[in-house]
């Protein structure tokens, strides 16, 4: 049986959702446990399912591309604490 058509958007739409919220999740357990917001570039943080998440390079990538993050995202991550997340980089 064939799956109706997809759009790439939409479908990688989805996975970024997913891969952020599997990054927050991993974030949150790393606040809660650690005490404290800075994560190293290298850590790898383990999720209950057994996954890894390389929480520094996640991090990093959303402070980078913070401009392309939705408003429910960054809201999220200013919420856990991070203040550049509610600030615009100033690049265009």
């Amino acid at each position: 049986m064939r799956r109706p058509w997809r759009s790439r958007r939409s479908c990688r739409r989805r996975f970024t959702t997913s891969a952020f919220q599997r990054g927050l999740a991993a974030l949150t357990q790393y606040i809660q446990r650690e005490g404290r917001t800075t994560v190293g570039r290298a850590h790898v943080e383990e999720l209950p399912d057994g996954s890894a998440i390389k929480l520094g390079v996640f991090l990093s990538n959303q402070k980078a591309r913070r401009d392309r993050l939705d408003a429910a995202q960054r809201a999220a991550l200013a919420e856990l604490g991070y203040t550049w997340a509610a600030e615009q980089s100033g690049r265009s």
